[in-house]
């Protein structure tokens, strides 16, 4: 059947790759000139089941009313007249309790680790260059009590099947050098070898045009206006999509299935149709350094816990990235935040980077308050959603993108994941285990 999917950012390219390997006949629908130019462009490049750790948790609160009116604070929470943001707030609260937190890291894992299969099968299927490095992710700490306070998150992480192993401070040095400068203040550290790194624009950028030689036809430069959906119900359909294309034209573009891919933007489109998704922009920053002394440089994806900041390395080049700043739709460079992140690497690598010449990026995370996706079927019964994915869209986008071809094409899919809409197969295990 013909699928069309809103949206061609990681989310959305893996879904009409997918879907197009299903057998269906795809279209993408794209406003900007082309793929991975918004959320999927710059961000931190981490591959990091490992620290599927969700924001709402029991010390979250407190963290935040801290932060508040910090600038330069990892999560800024700046109140704006708009109801879904208090209604996001409230939904978060409600989100950091023990029970809610454990229940929702076992939700992330599962679509996480089954993403990061699935884009090693995709990876050796297709031969996509993104400047990968399967070397895992190296998470840090400056400050004991968070150290203390990682433990049992990195036990409920190997009990899932994730192997994030805690080791010392020496250990930490040994295996990223480059931070040999800061091992005084290193109280220990934790590392998952089956993480991994890599550029997510090239990858998607990649992805989207092995889809096109396979067939998909990609719109880009193409608005969506509305959705047009006819009867009530369970009877309701969406019959077509109402797009502005890049020559101007008012288009009804028509298919049997649609599948949301809009991440931030995804409410606002299925509001009108009593489609209410919990999803709020957390815009988050990046800085990228041109590496001008490589043996200086880390090799290693690191975390850096004090200031919730991931570091990555794509050849000659170093992306930081960090910080959430809960503020609406502006995707505004904040100076302050811009340069914190430059004044922390700098002191982390001195040498390894030409600090005068930093590309400052902001994109608008799609946070949903447990941090776990919207995949599934949603009520009108040929549109599906594939969003909400907030910092961990890269993590999940090959697993997402895979199981919402699974679901359009009438499958369940293999992980055990609440998937929106569906039978409650991962719900009921997830209460078993709580009791």
């Amino acid at each position: 059947m013909k699928v069309i999917v809103l949206g061609a950012g990681i989310i959305g390219t893996a879904s009409a790759w997918y879907l197009r390997q299903a057998g269906h006949d795809v279209q993408v629908i794209e406003r900007a000139a082309g793929p991975a130019l918004e959320t999927s462009f710059a961000n931190g490049g981490q591959i990091s089941v490992s620290h599927a750790e969700p924001w709402a948790t029991p010390s979250a609160p407190l963290k935040v009313l801290k932060w508040l009116g910090q600038e330069d604070a990892p999560l800024l929470y700046r109140f704006r007249p708009e109801i879904l943001q208090w209604k996001w707030a409230l939904s978060f609260l409600r989100e950091c309790t023990p029970a809610r937190t454990a229940a929702n890291i076992r939700q992330i894992v599962a679509i996480a680790e089954y993403s990061r299969q699935a884009l090693i099968a995709l990876r050796q299927e297709i031969g996509i260059d993104y400047q990968h490095l399967s070397r895992g992710i190296l998470h840090f700490y400056t400050d004991a009590k968070e150290y203390e306070n990682s433990l049992p998150m990195a036990a409920l992480m190997r009990d899932l099947g994730c192997p994030r192993e805690n080791i010392s401070a020496e250990e930490v040095v040994r295996l990223e050098p480059a931070l040999a400068g800061i091992r005084s203040k290193i109280v220990g550290g934790d590392f998952t070898a089956t993480d991994e790194s890599g550029d997510v624009y090239l990858f998607t950028s990649a992805l989207a045009q092995k889809a096109a030689q396979k067939g998909v036809d990609f719109r880009y430069q193409t608005s969506i206006t509305r959705l047009l959906v006819e009867g009530s119900g369970a009877a309701a359909k969406v019959t077509g999509v109402e797009v502005i294309d890049a020559a101007g034209r008012h288009q009804v573009l028509r298919a049997d299935a649609f599948v949301v891919a809009l991440g931030s933007f995804s409410q606002s489109l299925l509001a009108p149709h009593g489609i209410s998704l919990m999803i709020y922009p957390g815009k988050g920053y990046s800085a990228t350094y041109p590496v001008i002394n490589p043996e200086a440089a880390p090799t290693v994806s690191l975390t850096d816990d004090g200031y919730k900041i991931v570091i990555s390395r794509f050849g000659d080049r170093l992306r930081v990235a960090g910080t959430c700043e809960l503020n609406g739709y502006s995707r505004e460079l904040n100076n302050t935040r811009c340069e914190a992140l430059t004044r922390r690497t700098r002191e982390l690598f001195p040498t390894a980077c030409d600090y005068d010449s930093p590309v400052y990026w902001t994109g608008l995370r799609p946070l949903t308050p447990s941090n776990v996706p919207y995949i599934g079927k949603s009520k009108i019964s040929n549109l599906f959603l594939n969003t909400g994915h907030g910092t961990l869209g890269w993590t999940m986008g090959c697993g997402s993108g895979k199981a919402i071809a699974e679901i359009v094409s009438q499958r369940a899919p293999e992980v055990d994941f609440a998937f929106y809409g569906m039978p409650p197969r991962a719900k009921a295990a997830l209460a078993v285990s709580a009791a």
